[in-house]
């Protein structure tokens, strides 16, 4: 597979093609109508996508502190996303068009999880497996467990 080079990331690589080829599919099955409608959500999930991969990024680096800001920004981005699908079905969008364009990262994400390398961790501060140290580690965030982390959610 040959890389796009404006993108970088492996999975968003992997949803151009798939949308790439399901427009254009779509275009000479269906029509342009559809083919566009299909492209809308394509490039809705993509700024979805990308929205939630910075987040999760800005989560797990702890510049998100907690859950509030996370789920704030959870809301607010499916609350725009909702807007975007509302004002293109109300314009004129076909709906399963739309629809299927905006499901195709999952295919994406589920490729690049079936098809890339496991995960290695060359470096970790994690206790073995049978070290009793375990109930002093997150496992949520791969570290040691802060003085005031609870059990409790």
């Amino acid at each position: 597979m040959r890389a796009i080079p404006w993108i970088q990331d492996p999975i968003e690589q992997r949803h151009a093609i798939l949308a790439a080829a399901a427009i254009a599919g779509s275009a000479a099955a269906v029509g342009p109508w559809f083919a566009a409608s299909l492209a809308l959500g394509v490039v809705l999930a993509m700024i979805n996508f990308r929205a939630l991969q910075r987040a999760a990024r800005r989560l797990s680096s702890g510049e998100l502190a907690g859950a509030r800001p996370w789920v704030a920004l959870f809301i607010f981005r499916f609350g725009l996303l909702g807007a975007a699908m509302y004002w293109a079905l109300a314009s004129g969008a076909h709906p399963i068009g739309l629809v299927v364009g905006l499901s195709l990262i999952v295919p994406s994400v589920v490729l690049f999880a079936w098809r890339g390398a496991p995960a290695v961790v060359t470096h970790s501060d994690a206790p073995p497996p049978d070290d009793p140290s375990w109930d002093e580690w997150n496992p949520w965030l791969a570290r040691g467990r802060e003085p005031d982390d609870g059990e409790s959610l």
